[in-house]
């Protein structure tokens, strides 16, 4: 496994987006830093962590092919990794939040943000964000973040945690490139951790305007699909709507 330990950087998927640029990087290279100043979140937010108390990395991947699997089938099966990992260390209801937020007894412990960039008409280079909140005890005005230390009551090893998730990414994909599980395999174990799945929810749309619904699935396109008090179903994308809790 290659590892590169870097002390302050603007962000890990940019720098190893660059180093990739300038020569072959073999995959699962992974960049981690100990302080993140411009780390990139979901909806253009900025991922903010305490400087020594988290894990703030990102991962390589080369040549994915989209022309055998769709490329959002890695949206997938990042988080659903980092919770098989997470399961072991004495957190409870661990959820994936759509579409990526990695959740805790209902806090937000996690972020990844996905980058593709074309090599090739049918592959990609695909940079994985990932935020995790590990051995950090204050949030002032998040009162829906907390870390692995709070939730758990022990202080974990980042470095240990680190290898423990990139190589169950690594054991996933290469089980999903070789067929030995196929992309409906990750599918329905990420709507097995999917927040909020089949429960009635409030949601809020661009406009500020509050609805229920029940999500239903997050289809292959990677949109939220939820089910209106009218019984109609309708497909919502990443900017569209918020789910309240």
């Amino acid at each position: 496994m290659n590892i590169i330990k870097l002390n302050a950087i603007p962000s890990t998927n940019t720098f190893l987006k660059d180093l990739s640029a300038t020569k072959k990087v073999e995959n699962f290279t992974t960049v981690v830093a100990e302080n993140q100043t411009k780390g990139k979140g979901q909806r253009g937010n900025v991922w903010m962590v305490e400087e020594g108390k988290n894990l703030t990395f990102s991962t390589l991947i080369n040549d994915f092919s989209i022309q055998k699997f769709n490329p959002f089938v890695l949206n997938i099966l990042v988080p659903v990794s980092i919770v098989q990992v997470l399961e072991k260390y004495d957190l409870h209801n661990l959820k994936i939040k759509w579409p990526n937020d990695i959740l805790a007894e209902n806090k937000k412990i996690g972020g990844i943000l996905i980058e593709n960039t074309f090599k090739q008409i049918d592959k990609i280079e695909v940079i994985i964000g990932i935020g995790l909140n590990v051995n950090q005890t204050s949030f002032d005005d998040l009162p829906k973040a907390s870390s692995i230390l709070l939730l758990s009551g022990q202080f974990k090893n980042k470095e240990e945690l680190l290898e423990k998730i990139v190589q169950q990414i690594e054991v996933n994909y290469n089980q999903l490139v070789d067929g030995l599980k196929t992309e409906k395999y990750f599918w329905e174990v990420y709507h097995q951790y999917l927040f909020r799945k089949d429960i009635p929810s409030v949601f809020q749309d661009v406009t500020q305007k509050k609805f229920q619904g029940i999500i239903s699935k997050v289809t292959t396109e990677g949109k939220l699909e939820v089910l209106l008090e009218d019984d109609s179903f309708q497909q919502f994308d990443i900017k569209e709507v918020t789910l309240l809790y």
